[in-house]
């Protein structure tokens, strides 16, 4: 879906499907580095990281492996109920394995921060946390984050596996979404 589909949903568009691409590429190169004797696992945070970890497997040049895991700290509602549960594990054992996280987006961190305490506790032999898009204004919990696609305002934003309500994941480009959608 392109964005002048939903035009009237989106106030403006933050990043085009090119950029959005241009900028996984590079990250893939330095990825290809870091980890060009390692074997590497990718493990994608489901729903929102399947764009990106698609997208970004296909950039790289080295083997990867991938695993997922589905990760809520919400309730019912749209705020989070500050408990962390694992709804889907990995399927593969992580210890002394090279681990890179993938995440579409990081606002406040609590789910990160959980799940980097728990992938610790199984002693991988390296772990980092990639995430395609960040808002620096929303984190409330100290978690590095090695690579970072692109650094964004503290918004509604869509597009590009970010979804609201279900919806909007398939978009291409990334776009804040107009209030008029989620009041």
């Amino acid at each position: 879906m392109d964005a002048s589909h939903i035009a009237d949903d989106l106030t403006h568009v933050l990043y085009t499907d090119a950029q959005i691409q241009a900028r996984l590429a590079e990250m893939a190169v330095e990825l290809d580095e870091v980890y060009k004797d390692k074997n590497v696992l990718m493990i994608g945070v489901l729903n929102g990281a399947v764009m990106v970890m698609a997208d970004l497997s296909r950039h790289m040049t080295s083997h990867v492996e991938n695993d997922w895991m589905a990760i809520s700290s919400y309730g019912s509602g749209t705020q989070s109920s500050g408990v962390v549960r694992i709804l889907k594990d990995l399927n593969t054992d992580i210890h002394d394995r090279h681990v890179l996280v993938v995440e579409d987006i990081i606002d406040t961190g609590l789910t990160l921060s959980y799940l980097i305490s728990n992938l610790l506790s199984r002693e991988p032999a390296s772990l980092e946390v990639m995430t395609m898009f960040r808002k620096p204004d929303a984190a409330n919990n100290d978690v590095e984050v090695k690579y970072v696609g692109f650094d964004i305002p503290n918004e509604f934003v869509v597009g590009y596996g970010l979804d609201f309500a279900g919806k909007y994941r398939n978009l291409r480009d990334v776009g804040t979404l107009a209030p008029h959608v989620y009041s």
